[in-house]
């Protein structure tokens, strides 16, 4: 389901001063077109494409899986003005979703570790305070922190920081996704190994048969293959669409596994 169809920059509303209005391809940006269910956004760092991707969670008032809201959150100051330049186009809005950067995972997975601790520690202080007592009040007292604790539990086992970052990473999108749901992510890759990379784009795959759509930027190879998947590349003014086997990222990686000894040697 491709429920966002495009952005475009309103009229003279991306031709400002300072960041991110200086940036090449947001000067240049005319219309994003969203012609399948994953979207990659891929180019070198300091291209710009986490800020297209942070200008598109603002505008469309995504919620984080982090601390902050989208509205709220102080980082993305400069990006919600060229947010507000953008207009957008919908098959159908929806609500469900969200908006991920790396920094908000360890931020939800600290909170979740807080949350945990906090219910754990009440309901001790209950045991205490209710020593002597009934059990049915104890219980009662007891009962929305316990129920705290086991909906982290069936969520999340252990815990996210009792877990490996990988395995915390896709355990949080197992619990997190819903379908028909708009997905955009930043960088997913980081904390992932090449083979939970696999296992993160068959959730991906999974997800797309239940209406959801994503937007990733990556610099992944092994992300960027998915199939069928639109590749856009922001190293140039304006974005592109691409090819796979095009793709310097894919061509340097490929050369490099079949010799690394030729660039070793350069080095």
């Amino acid at each position: 389901m491709i429920h966002l169809r495009s952005i475009a920059a309103k009229r003279n509303g991306h031709l400002r001063e300072g960041f991110p209005f200086d940036v090449p391809i947001i000067r240049a940006l005319g219309e994003i077109r969203f012609t399948s269910p994953v979207t990659f956004l891929v180019g070198e760092n300091g291209c710009g494409k986490s800020t297209i991707l942070e200008g598109i969670a603002c505008a469309v008032g995504s919620i984080t899986v982090g601390s902050d809201a989208v509205d709220s959150d102080h980082t993305l100051t400069a990006v919600r003005a060229f947010a507000d330049s953008l207009s957008q186009t919908w098959t159908k809005r929806t609500r469900k979703g969200f908006f991920l950067r790396a920094e908000d995972f360890f931020g939800y997975a600290k909170r979740m570790s807080q949350l945990r601790a906090e219910a754990a520690a009440k309901i001790d202080a209950i045991e205490k305070e209710y020593s002597g007592r009934s059990e049915l009040a104890k219980g009662l007292a007891r009962m929305p922190h316990a129920r705290t604790v086991a909906d982290l539990e069936r969520s999340y086992g252990d815990g996210l920081d009792a877990q490996s970052h990988g395995e915390s990473f896709l355990k949080l999108f197992q619990s997190r996704l819903v379908s028909g749901g708009l997905y955009l992510l930043d960088e997913p890759e980081a904390p992932l190994s090449p083979l939970r990379q696999l296992a993160f784009l068959s959730l991906v795959k999974e997800m797309v048969s239940q209406d959801c759509q994503f937007i990733i930027a990556t610099h992944s190879p092994i992300m960027l293959s998915f199939p069928g998947a639109t590749i856009l590349s922001c190293d140039t003014a304006p974005i592109e669409a691409v090819e796979y086997d095009d793709l310097e990222h894919v061509k340097l990686t490929r050369e490099f596994l079949n010799n690394p000894e030729r660039y070793w040697r350069r080095l």
